[in-house]
């Protein structure tokens, strides 16, 4: 008998007589690129560095096009969107030591988001491995070690000839769902070192699917479709997997009522009779939650942003259905189902009984109402503005890139995407610099579509460098930055908690001045102007900048009486 995984391509004799006499002037860094481009990838973000000096040369032979950033975590931050946008695993290249350190915070949340980031960064000469102390460059006891509590999986090379399957294996790993980042790194000798190995070919690393128990989903279509008060949550893990429509027609066949976590914004359509929307830091909306009989997880671990800050407590039958094994069931009870959101949901669709509740949509209806009815009663008209503001601005399919800042809190809970895949945010890590940098690496993704940022004065000084990225590639993107004079989230969370904020005020440049030394046309608008200035910008090719000066307040919370009960 012959299995699949017994047969073996032959070569033809054109590959075999390329093999046996492959051309001169190749290095450890072209087995790196050639390999990448075997395994279908396009673009590669990064930026240069002593040792990876063998990678970057070899760029020069490849057909891969190269987007190079100023820091090493802005390049990991745009890599993330890319691996976002495309669901491609993102190449990204650094170098040893403290440029693949810088690397560090992009690559926490990519693995909190689930986006599929290859990082490949050089090491130290062969001869040093090994935690000595030598005194080269760049030098680390183990390099690997920071990056083992933040990946999926470190790979290391020591010789050329495990270059290609290293790389491919990390490459499955990274879009293995749930999707996330991977470590390879490659000593600098065998980056530079001639080479007499054959050109790499075609590579097949395609990840084995994350299959459902069939008897789990047959147990959870039954508990739904019986259920008196059924409830969804769909969390970013729909999104990633591109289970937006599936997760629609369950929720139609059952008359679910479906809420989206902020990481999951866009997975259900915001004006269906059934969308709770976002309203996930309100009590209205966890109360409603909590009371349903059956609650069905999807795609989320339901961690604090997602419950309201740990206050939320089901009182039903919890369903969870989740790619990441170590978040089943990590903070409450559940049947769990390891499985990916779109096989799980798929699986659900075809064994569900058909559920019908004409109830559902009036008590939806009533929930948003009393969302409305508490943020109406806190003078936040300006804070709706903006948001209705940029909403409308905004063409419907173009991406969005939020930083962590007051406006990106609102939009997390009141911004109707519209489109899945389409907002995106630093809420996964929560670190300061996401959006610009993550927006270029979305336009280099799709360069057709207009991409928004949106900062405040605080993060985008983390990104500004990046404003020289944006003009030397002609980038499509406009970046919204919020000017409140400070980091204004945390101005609000020390004077609430203390009285008085402290190390918040900030000292900051003339944003348009300084977009505009650049290169880069900016605008200062004002809220009654922000709709038709941010539109100008979007339609006009190329990176553009627009200043709000405005001070935001945020929503009071809901979830503090409860903790402290």
């Amino acid at each position: 008998m012959t299995h699949d995984h017994d047969l073996v391509l032959k070569p033809t004799p054109a590959q075999t007589a390329a093999a046996l006499d492959p051309p001169a002037g190749r290095n450890g860094g072209d087995l790196v690129v050639e390999t990448l481009s075997g395994l279908g990838a396009t673009t590669v973000f990064g930026l240069p560095g002593q040792h990876a000096l063998g990678m970057f040369d070899a760029l020069r032979r490849s057909s891969l096009s190269y987007v190079g950033l100023r820091v090493e975590n802005n390049a990991g931050f745009a890599a993330d969107a890319y691996g976002r946008m495309t669901g491609e695993a993102a190449p990204l290249l650094l170098s040893t030591g403290p440029g693949a350190l810088m690397s560090l915070a992009a690559l926490q949340e990519a693995a909190a988001a689930s986006a599929p980031v290859l990082a490949i960064g050089s090491q130290i000469p062969v001869a040093g491995l090994g935690g000595g102390r030598h005194g080269y460059l760049h030098e680390l006891r183990d390099q690997q070690a920071s990056f083992r509590d933040i990946v999926k999986s470190v790979h290391t090379v020591r010789t050329q000839s495990q270059i290609p399957s290293a790389v491919a294996a990390a490459w499955e790993s990274a879009l293995t769902a749930p999707h996330g980042p991977v470590w390879v790194e490659i000593p600098q000798d065998v980056l530079l070192a001639e080479t007499t190995l054959p050109v790499v070919t075609a590579m097949d690393a395609t990840p084995e699917d994350v299959a459902p128990r069939p008897e789990l989903t047959a147990v959870a279509a039954h508990l739904l479709a019986n259920a008196e008060r059924p409830a969804i949550i769909a969390g970013g893990g729909v999104v990633r997997s591109d289970a937006s429509g599936k997760l629609r027609a369950l929720a139609e066949r059952i008359d679910a009522p479906v809420v989206t976590t902020f990481g999951g914004k866009g997975a259900f359509p915001w004006q269906h009779p059934l969308s709770l929307q976002s309203w996930l830091e309100d009590r209205h909306t966890t109360d409603f939650l909590e009371d349903a009989d059956v609650l069905l997880v999807v795609g989320s671990g339901l961690g604090e942003l997602s419950s309201n800050y740990h206050t939320f407590a089901p009182r039903g039958r919890v369903i969870q259905i989740e790619a990441d094994a170590g978040k089943l069931e990590s903070n409450h009870p559940a049947l769990g189902i390891h499985a990916d959101a779109r096989l799980a949901l798929q699986a659900l669709l075809e064994t569900v009984e058909e559920r019908t509740d004409e109830t559902a949509p009036e008590r939806v209806a009533a929930v948003l109402a009393k969302v409305r009815e508490r943020i109406a009663a806190q003078d936040l008209g300006l804070e709706q503005r903006i948001v209705a503001s940029v909403r409308e601005a905004l063409p419907d399919d173009s991406p969005s890139f939020w930083d962590m800042t007051i406006l990106a809190y609102w939009a997390w809970s009141a911004f109707d995407a519209r489109r899945p895949n389409t907002m995106h945010s630093a809420q996964g890590a929560g670190g300061l610099g996401y959006a610009f940098p993550a927006a270029l690496g979305a336009a280099a993704a799709d360069p057709t579509l207009p991409v928004l940022a949106v900062s405040g004065d605080g993060g985008a000084m983390y990104s500004i460098a990046e404003l020289a990225t944006a003009k030397q590639y002609g980038s499509n993107v406009t970046w919204l930055i919020v000017d409140d004079g400070g980091y204004g989230i945390l101005r609000a969370y020390m004077t609430d908690a203390f009285g008085e904020a402290t190390a918040t005020e900030l000292a900051r440049p003339d944003f348009v001045a300084l977009a505009e030394s650049f290169g880069v046309p900016a605008v200062r608008t004002t809220p009654d102007g922000l709709t038709a200035d941010l539109a100008k910008a979007l339609a006009t090719p190329g990176p553009s900048v627009v200043v709000l000066p405005a001070l935001l307040r945020m929503f009071a919370p809901t979830h503090e009486d409860r903790s402290r009960s």
